[in-house]
């Protein structure tokens, strides 16, 4: 029998149902209302109520939630409420854990929080959902460029280096080290190598947590997780027996750079010595390593040579007196990063690095090669007396005559007695060498005879090679030793010279304190000595402004001649350019100088800016005829402004492609908001961009961009893993130097049209002629910048700072002389992609 309470139930849920439904039915329409009113946070609210009582209204509601989200996670953020906006995101997951659009939201702001290794694995989980998303596939490639550098693919697709690595450990392992720590594992390589080689107990320490992930997969892969521990931190922060039971008979690591010390091995090393490792194996006794300590790679030696590079010269070296009429002698003293380094950032690198085989241009040796200096890593005193070590003066005699360009250093790797690696340019290696480029001397001209004066250093943990001075053949040669290496007593009449061709360097150094400095990035001062670059800039922008008022023809004048100012004509006459050039540009003041023209500068900085006012003057360019516009924003909207209420623009310069060869970010909707603050006849430079690309076979970019297999990495099974972050385009290519086939003629692929949008198109079909036989591996690409119909600037020209993009395919395809390739090209949201859409071979 039935109760009346029991006859109750169903009219109470009967209720309690309709009740709910009121309920949502009312959050729909407050959510709905605060929408309307813009209050984002109360319908964000009102929304999460509706998915906790109506799951099954999910799907309908879907997207109107997601803008929601959006929306106040914006406004959250802004507030800097971090915490509250990861809270958001995290609750809309649980509602919605398949959300693609949601996964990629968040990644976006973990990434703009700095947050990159989370933001890495919310894009990779946004692909895995859904792996046409273009908008997590771009992000994801851009994160994968900052967590995975491209270094690992290279490093272990050298074999030679993996080899030795696997001899050296073996060796070490089989003679008594039981027990190993690798510092700074990557994808475990070295310690699999260890656990492979027989020891008992292998530790592993990594810090960036995207590699600690990926080794915990490679570990996992080749059937030895549980054999080797993997630690996410730094090998400073081991503890025993809080995280290793006892200290360890062996150190593996490979945490070096191109000048050997970049990555913090001496810091790393010293407190291993100290803290993590057995004592050290006694000076001489030759015993079983068993009850001893030891570090692989024993130690290094660094090597260095005197070199004549243009190129590297034209990227360090303002060597241009004036450009398009502009005057740049004498007027600021430009410096880059690298030189600075000591003076304005000691974490920053004493150094820039290049593939010497491969740099544009060759190089010229100048000087033998001489030892620099030499490292144990086995001795803690000589390890803690390193960064405290004064500076060592070498003298480098010169073998040939030349222009002295840098200081070339690489090293030799000594592994153990038996085993070592050089990184030095003639061999075919991972590693780049390190680059000093010397600045600031009177005369960079030495021929045989002549010695150039070094100090080398290790302060800051950085291997510093600096504060070159040359001593010339006229003066009475020291007495010198073979390595290069100044002798400790030092003839008098040689040490009075040595004092005043220090005395000279010190009086260069002031006069040039007495300038303005300014420090530029390479690629500005690669810009800056790019003469023909600002002259077809000068001519394009002359026939603009003559164009806008034939009546004033003659107003517009070469570059010879004096600026108007606002006094000499009324201002409703004035031409106003704006410079919205990224990183240092004189574009502003070579529009200036070309007849009555109101000029708006972009350049950041207030180094940038004085430097960029003292050049305008020394160029008779009128100080009221240069503005700096964006030092006065204050909000991101106010983009691109009028110059006044009542004017418009007639010329505005866009940066266009990125330095690495990539199209810039949202370039065509900077265009469409250029368009319409334009005079009537007004441009936008450049007026418009062909994208230009060829065919080749390559090996070197497939080494480059993936691990090739098992057979680099001695058959360990690593390739899936890291090449989960390759990426599909190649960046900061230097095609000219690139070792390929070329296997067609360079073809258009792409235009974008800056002035005429409905020109555009953001798919294009090409189809390419096979002029030679061979494996198709990849397709680099660059573009021609067309300021008129007449006059275009090439980016992947000699002098040009820009480096050029390729396209590398997953798989090659095979080709004969006489085939036709018809390719996808496709441009969405700033991004391309090339794909081989249909073959007639």
């Amino acid at each position: 029998m039935f109760s009346s309470r029991d006859m109750e139930r169903p009219a109470q849920k009967r209720g309690q149902k309709t009740g709910r439904s009121k309920l949502v039915s009312q959050s729909l329409r407050s959510a709905q209302h605060c929408l309307e009113n813009q209050d984002f946070g109360t319908a964000y609210a009102h929304y999460l109520l509706v998915l906790n009582l109506a799951p099954e209204l999910r799907n309908d509601v879907k997207e109107t939630f997601q803008f929601t989200l959006f929306k106040w996670a914006e406004e959250l953020a802004a507030l800097s409420r971090t915490r509250d906006v990861f809270d958001c995101y995290e609750q809309a997951l649980e509602l919605f854990p398949n959300s693609e659009v949601i996964c990629n939201s968040m990644g976006e702001h973990l990434f703009r929080m700095g947050f990159r290794d989370e933001a890495a694995g919310y894009f990779y989980k946004a692909l895995k959902l859904n792996p046409d998303f273009i908008e997590a596939k771009e992000n994801f490639y851009r994160v994968a460029n900052w967590l995975v550098e491209r270094w690992h693919f290279t490093m272990l697709n050298d074999s030679r280096r993996n080899h030795m690595y696997w001899h050296a450990i073996q060796k070490a392992v089989r003679a008594g080290c039981r027990n190993v720590l690798d510092i700074g594992a990557g994808t475990g390589i070295l310690s699999m190598f260890a656990k492979k080689a027989g020891a008992l107990r292998v530790s592993a320490c990594e810090v960036s947590k995207t590699m600690y992930e990926v080794a915990h997969d490679v570990i996992a892969a080749n059937n030895m997780e549980g054999e080797i521990e993997l630690l996410h931190m730094k090998s400073q922060d081991i503890e025993i027996p809080k995280h290793i039971p006892e200290r360890v008979h062996l150190v593996v690591t490979e945490t070096v750079d191109a000048g050997l010390f970049g990555e913090g091995i001496v810091e790393s090393l010293v407190h291993a010595w100290k803290h993590l490792l057995l004592k050290p194996k006694p000076k001489g006794q030759l015993v079983a390593t068993e009850g001893f300590g030891q570090v692989i790679p024993a130690g290094a030696t660094v090597f260095g040579m005197v070199v004549e590079c243009p190129e590297i010269r034209r990227h360090h070296r303002v060597n241009v007196k004036e450009v398009a009429g502009v005057q740049l002698e004498g007027t600021v003293e430009f410096q880059s990063p690298v030189h600075s380094a000591v003076q304005f950032d000691d974490s920053a690198e004493p150094y820039s690095t290049e593939k010497m085989s491969r740099i544009p241009g060759g190089y010229t040796v100048l000087s033998e090669p001489f030892q620099a200096l030499k490292i144990d890593f086995n001795n803690l005193r000589v390890l803690e007396k390193l960064t405290t070590k004064k500076p060592c003066k070498i003298t480098i005699p010169v073998t040939t005559e030349g222009v002295l360009d840098a200081i070339v250093a690489w090293f030799v790797l000594h592994l153990d007695e038996e085993h070592s690696l050089s990184t030095g340019p003639k061999e075919e290696t991972c590693w780049e060498q390190a680059v000093y480029p010397v600045q600031h001397l009177s005369d960079y001209l030495v021929k045989p005879g002549d010695r150039v004066v070094v100090e080398v250093s290790c302060q800051d943990c950085f291997l510093r090679i600096g504060n070159a001075m040359v001593l010339k053949s006229e003066t009475k040669p020291d007495r010198v030793r073979n390595t290069g290496q100044l002798e400790h007593s030092v003839p008098l009449e040689s040490e009075t010279e040595l004092c005043s061709a220090l005395a000279g360097l010190h009086t260069a150094s002031e006069k040039a304190a007495e300038r303005q400095v300014c420090i530029l990035e390479p690629t500005a001062i690669a810009l800056l000595n790019n003469m023909q670059y600002h002259e077809h800039f000068q001519a394009a922008i002359r026939r603009v402004l003559s164009s806008l008022s034939p009546s004033r023809e003659g107003q517009v004048m070469g570059s010879d001649s004096q600026p108007a100012t606002m006094e000499d004509d009324d201002s409703s006459n004035t031409f106003y350019v704006l410079d919205v050039s990224d990183g240092f540009s004189i574009l502003p003041i070579i529009a200036g100088k070309l007849g009555l023209v109101k000029a708006y500068s972009s350049v950041e900085g207030d180094q940038h800016r004085t430097a960029l006012s003292i050049i305008s003057e020394a160029s008779r360019f009128p100080k009221e005829m240069l503005e700096f516009w964006l030092s006065q924003l204050e909000d991101e909207n106010e983009v691109l402004p009028r110059p006044q209420s009542d004017k418009l623009w007639s010329l505005i310069i866009l940066d266009v492609i990125e330095n690495s060869g990539l199209i810039q970010q949202e370039v065509m909707e900077k265009a469409a908001i250029s368009r319409c603050l334009l005079q009537s006849g007004g441009r936008i430079f450049p007026q418009y961009v062909i994208m230009q690309g060829m065919l080749v076979e390559s090996d070197t970019l497939l080494r480059e961009s993936a691990v090739q297999g098992t057979e680099p990495t001695l058959g360990f099974n690593i390739a899936p893993f890291i090449n989960r972050f390759k990426v599909p385009i190649y960046v900061f290519l230097n095609l000219s130097t690139l070792p390929c086939l070329p296997l067609s003629k360079p073809v258009d692929l792409l235009r974008l049209d800056l002035m005429n949008p409905y020109l555009n198109s953001s798919t294009a079909e090409v189809k390419v002629h096979i002029c030679k036989s061979g494996h198709v591996t990849a397709i680099p690409f660059w573009y021609h910048l067309y300021l008129d119909e007449d006059i275009s600037v090439d980016t992947s020209s000699k002098s040009s700072h820009w480096k050029q993009a390729a396209v590398v395919l997953d798989k090659s395809i095979q080709v004969k002389a006489g085939d036709v390739l018809e390719l996808n090209v496709q441009y969405q949201k700033s991004n391309i992609s090339i794909t081989v859409k249909n073959s007639h071979l």
